[in-house]
């Protein structure tokens, strides 16, 4: 009886062996979409041939090379450094339909030069144009808390020069006190007027603070122009001392007690007859 040199198989593990020649292989498999059983393969391994697909982006045009048994996930990975899109954001269409990431390329007929067609996730993109806008409004909200810090920066000069002119005991005009303050209040408006969210915003009130510092400063300037013997210690107080004659008639200046306050009258009287 003739002997078959086919070799037996046996069950290694997940897999399938084969023993021939005590020379042991073990075979992976797994389950593909469409239930289909095929042998498992790594990228890269021996018998998985590299393919070129062509993927087109907008303008935009790429040449990946992948292993032919990848997955789409597998070359959205690949796509991420080349477009600078995540995995999540993008979207692959073969023969115009989108595909998941679990499904094969070699699978759904994608081979080599085959094109496919990238695009960005609407979602993402709308989150992006989100982020976009709020960037400008951040941007616009700098350059304009900046611009009303120059305005209020010259300000700050003229109250300086005014506070200077008082604490000098020189005299400045109301009017002076009066148009300051009007202007300071606009930049308080202006800044009252800008949206400004995050940083930009921690900015703004820290401008609001200055403008309201400058007010309150004018204000107390304008209260000693006003009244200049209320600066300092210099004060003077007068005090008026007050003294009653026996006339019940008030002084300001008292008499001196040495001084007799009254006149003693004597009269002699003469009897005739």
């Amino acid at each position: 009886m003739k002997r078959s040199s086919k070799p037996s198989k046996k069950v290694v593990g997940a897999g399938i062996g084969y023993k021939n020649n005590n020379e042991e292989v073990r075979i992976d498999w797994e389950l593909r979409p469409g239930g289909m059983l095929v042998q498992k393969r790594g990228l890269g391994s021996s018998g998985d041939s590299m393919i070129k697909i062509k993927v087109s982006h907008g303008s935009s045009h790429h040449e990946i090379n992948v292993p032919s048994q990848s997955t789409f996930g597998d070359l959205k990975r690949v796509l991420a450094h080349e477009t600078g899109l995540k995995p999540k954001e993008q979207r692959l269409l073969f023969r115009g339909k989108e595909k998941d990431d679990e499904e094969c390329l070699h699978i759904v007929g994608v081979t080599d030069m085959s094109k496919v067609i990238l695009v960005e996730d609407p979602a993402s993109k709308e989150r992006k144009f989100e982020e976009m806008k709020r960037n400008q409004y951040m941007l616009q909200a700098y350059e304009a808390v900046a611009k009303v810090r120059v305005d209020v920066d010259k300000l700050s000069d003229k109250v300086i020069a005014l506070a200077k002119t008082v604490e000098n005991g020189s005299q400045a005009e109301d009017k002076e006190f009066v148009v300051l303050t009007e202007l300071l209040m606009v930049q308080l408006l202006k800044l009252d007027a800008i949206r400004a969210d995050g940083e930009a915003k921690v900015q703004r009130r820290i401008e609001v603070r200055r403008v309201q510092s400058f007010v309150d400063a004018l204000d107390n300037l304008k209260a000693r122009n006003a009244n200049p013997f209320a600066n300092g210690s210099s004060a003077m107080s007068v005090t008026t001392k007050w003294e009653k004659f026996d006339s019940g008639v008030g002084s300001l200046t008292a008499p001196n007690p040495r001084q007799k306050t009254s006149s003693k009258i004597t009269k002699n009287w003469e009897l005739f007859d």
